[in-house]
This record gives structure tokens, C-alpha cells and sequence, in this order.
């Protein structure tokens, strides 16, 4: 699997469609050939022919940064384990609300880490359920 680094690779997936959604979190998912033709010297989007993924907590819905570093670690863990089950695609999961502070006061409390790694393994399953028809665009 590998990661999305770049600003343009992240664009071409959020221009994709959503797989799946929970409460916190949505994933997207673009094929690899959504990705715009090289140009002189330039080098692809996705250069290899594999498992995309990124993960994007907004410091809007996570304040902190040891919560954002957390929820990142929780969507990598559990991507791991789906890595298998999901297409070959780009993929995002992107945090779309936040968690209450007042419910997961510390920042890395081991609540909210049980809490982000169930509702991930929701989203993936959800996402692994979805027939491929679903990754074309129209």
C-alpha cells in the first residue's frame, strides 16, 4: 500500500466518488487512470499500479495535534488490515465531523482510540460491500 504525499494526488481522489460513510469519517475512492496524463518531465500522479491511501484530519473537527497524529495512526492500522479486500484505487479517508470533547477529554485517551477504530472498521467494511460499479464516474 502506498501513501498519497502530494496536494494534486489527494484532489484527484476527493474528485472520485464516496465509498462509504460513517458518523466522523467518509472515504472516497478514484481509479488510478482518473489521474491527468504526464507532461514533459513530469512524473504520473499514481506511478504505480496499486493500493492508494491517504488519510485527512482537518484541524477543524481535531484540534490538536496528538489527536489528528492519533486518528492517522488509527486509519492506517486499520486500512492495513483491508488492504486485501479493497480495489486496486486511490483512496481517502477523510475525518468530516468532530469527536465531543466533553464525552473524550484527553487527547489520545484510550476511549476515543476504541472509538475511531470501531468506527473505521465500520467504514471499511461498508466500503469492501460496495460492488467496483461503483467506482466509474457518471
Amino acid at each position: 500500500m502506498q501513501r498519497l504525499k502530494t496536494r494534486p494526488q489527494f484532489q484527484a481522489v476527493l474528485a472520485g466518488k464516496t465509498l462509504a460513510r460513517t458518523a466522523h469519517f467518509a472515504l472516497h475512492s478514484a481509479g488510478l487512470v482518473a489521474a491527468p496524463s504526464t507532461e514533459q518531465g513530469q512524473l504520473p500522479l499514481f506511478p504505480q499500479k496499486c493500493v492508494w491511501l491517504g488519510a485527512m484530519v482537518p484541524k477543524r473537527w481535531a484540534k490538536r495535534a496528538v489527536t489528528r497524529n492519533t486518528i492517522k495512526r488509527q486509519i492506517y492500522s486499520v486500512s492495513a488490515q483491508f488492504e486485501p479486500q479493497l480495489s486496486v484505487a486511490a483512496h481517502v479517508v477523510r475525518l468530516r465531523a468532530g469527536f465531543d470533547r466533553a464525552q473524550f477529554v484527553s487527547a489520545t485517551s484510550d476511549a476515543l482510540k476504541a472509538a475511531v477504530r470501531t468506527e473505521l472498521l465500520s467504514l471499511f467494511e461498508r466500503a469492501c460491500t460496495v460492488p467496483s460499479t461503483h467506482l466509474t464516474r457518471g
